[in-house]
């Protein structure tokens, strides 16, 4: 007589990796950290980053910068976009993510993607009005010309929101490769899946390997070898606490590297505008002498 009953098994826990230069490798450290839902369920491992997975990033990073702000504007924004398409194709897996993640409703977890997609789409329609806007054409007394051209700042540290696990995410991070820069960045510690999912969503799309690096760990911790690199070039530490942040600042001053202020975390559900655009350009004035 034969026993149809399924037989119990024990489900395999995922373990999600780091995502650097274009690659999914383990933390050179080993470590892994559990993850859990907004009502304290079990979720999956994820890899919690060390200081030489920083220094990774930040080369991968560094040798992405050349080709990347070396790009047209208009050809950025087309990657962008890019991004957005290929995030409204895993709509479902971001929504049950967020919703686990922040303990929303599934309409709300909805709503908040829908506004991540939108705001990738936002950034990708202003990768070539950026010059126009913040560039100028300068009136000078003399046989010059004068230009006033903005240009990326280089390589930006970003600590992620904290709370906002996708949102906030995509907020922090558009606009900044937007401008043409790179970026090494530090996903929420409690909420990184829907950080990993983006990952994912980076590496299928035309985002060339290391524009974007993201690391799953503690910010704390991560945080002050990201403002103290020599090789990174400015620091967004929004998603760092009031103190941390001060730590930060403190660290990133033995590089002069520009620092982000932040009083606050922002309400990332408000219109987003050209604020962190500005931040992480250069302005580069140009002479020229008028030709006979």
């Amino acid at each position: 007589m034969s026993d149809d009953r399924t037989p119990e098994r024990l489900p395999v826990a995922k373990t999600y990796k780091l995502y650097i230069g274009g690659a999914f490798p383990r933390s050179e450290s080993g470590r892994v950290y559990p993850v859990h839902d907004a009502d304290g369920r079990f979720l999956a491992n994820a890899a919690l980053a060390s200081r030489k997975d920083v220094r990774d990033a930040v080369a991968a990073a560094r040798k992405a910068f050349p080709g990347w702000s070396g790009a047209t504007a208009y050809n950025r924004g087309q990657v962008l976009f890019r991004i957005a398409e290929v995030m409204e194709g895993r709509r479902a897996q971001f929504a049950a993510e967020v919703a686990d993640a922040e303990g929303l409703s599934r309409k709300q977890a909805r709503s908040a993607v829908d506004q991540a997609v939108d705001r990738v789409v936002w950034y990708a329609g202003w990768t070539d009005k950026i010059s126009m806007v913040l560039g100028a054409a300068n009136p000078v007394a003399g046989p010059y010309f004068s230009f006033s051209v903005p240009e990326p700042t280089g390589v930006v540290g970003v600590l992620a929101p904290q709370d906002s696990a996708l949102l906030g995410l995509v907020s922090v991070v558009a606009p900044v490769i937007a401008a043409g820069n790179t970026c090494v960045v530090v996903a929420s510690a409690d909420r990184p899946l829907p950080a990993v999912t983006f990952a994912e969503v980076l590496a299928t799309s035309d985002v060339p390997g290391g524009v974007v690096n993201v690391l799953t760990g503690r910010a704390a911790e991560l945080g002050p070898w990201l403002a103290a690199h020599a090789d990174v070039n400015a620091l967004d530490p929004t998603g760092a606490g009031e103190q941390v942040r001060a730590e930060l600042a403190q660290a990133a001053a033995g590089t002069v590297k520009r620092v982000l202020p932040v009083r606050r975390e922002p309400d990332w559900t408000r219109e987003p505008d050209l604020q962190r655009l500005r931040a992480f350009t250069e302005i580069k004035t140009v002479w020229h002498p008028v030709g006979t």
